[in-house]
């Protein structure tokens, strides 16, 4: 989380060379969760250490799988930071053009790419209105989020 973006696209895009992933959605998605994983681990383990561990092992000794405890028992506690950590990498992947400079081309550019690129070469209102609606989209999810886990604490 501390290395700058641009540092993490260069890299990416000089790795990606050699192996033959750049202007592929392969690529583009890796490079997207790795820049993502740091936020999930956070969230994650914050629900990971309220979570009583005592309950999967009862699970567990009654005859459940690993699997079947996790899904049973696990998930349902965690679920809210699941969700949140979801949200989180979703935005941050939506709002990454950095990397996607770097890493897509053509047919696998995304939406914040073609975006820059309109920007850099011509005046268009249809950005203006794509850039409300982001906006409008990443403030929904966060309010929504934020009612489902207050509602839910309460």
């Amino acid at each position: 989380m501390i290395v700058p973006v641009i540092l993490i696209a260069i890299g990416t895009f000089y790795v990606y060379g050699r192996i033959g992933l750049n202007n592929s959605i392969a690529g583009l998605a890796l490079a997207h969760t790795v820049l993502a994983i740091p936020l999930v681990m956070i969230v994650i383990t914050a629900a990971l250490r309220s979570y009583d561990l005592n309950q999967e092992l009862v699970a567990r000794n009654l005859g459940a799988t690993r699997l079947k405890a996790f899904f049973a028992i696990t998930l349902p506690q965690i679920k809210f930071s699941v969700a949140t950590a979801t949200l989180l990498s979703f935005l941050t992947s939506f709002d990454e053009v950095i990397i996607a400079i770097f890493v897509s081309g053509g047919a696998n550019a995304t939406l914040t790419k073609h975006m820059f690129g309109a920007l850099r070469d011509y005046i268009d209102p249809t950005i203006a209105a794509i850039s409300t609606i982001m906006i409008l989209i990443s403030t929904v999810l966060m309010l929504t989020t934020q009612f489902i886990g207050t509602r839910r604490s309460r």
